[in-house]
């Protein structure tokens, strides 16, 4: 099983941005305060056995309703997108930050899995992934009668 990599894109560094960091010390990017969103992926941990794969996506704090899994052209996805826009028309905000989570992992399956039947249970914040190998047809031994 290959695990497709994240590769998070690079900041624009322009000549102004390098110009404002040497003069106040820190990037465009944090000139009103960090960003402090989390760009996390979850935790993933691949088991093989002799019968199947088993995979724990820890995903704590999401439901089993928030979590999609599926299978396309040999690869396995697990994916969420949480939003949180809770909030009353009479409320007055100082400062109202949005809830937002996302995140796709996906898995190159490998050709002797059988991807009709994956398993998926949610619980205790990990969600468990089965994903059970083909068994392979031992070849039939045929005693022939020498004459």
């Amino acid at each position: 099983m290959t695990i497709v990599k994240y590769h998070p894109k690079a900041s624009y560094v322009s000549p102004f941005n390098a110009l404002v960091k040497e003069f106040f010390g820190r990037d465009m990017d944090n000139m009103f305060g960090p960003d402090l969103t989390p760009r996390s992926m979850p935790s993933v941990n691949i088991i093989e056995r002799d019968n199947e794969f088993k995979l724990e996506v820890m995903a704590p704090g999401y439901k089993k309703e928030d979590l999609k899994v599926n299978v396309d052209d040999n690869v396995l996805t697990v994916s969420s997108e949480v939003k949180d826009e809770k909030h009353k028309e009479s409320d007055r905000f100082t400062r109202h930050e949005f809830s937002f989570s996302a995140f796709t992992r996906s898995f190159s399956l490998p050709e002797n899995v059988n991807a009709e039947q994956i398993k998926a249970e949610y619980r205790d914040g990990i969600l468990h992934l089965s994903v059970p190998k083909v068994v392979a047809a031992k070849p039939k031994v045929k005693e022939i009668a020498v004459g």
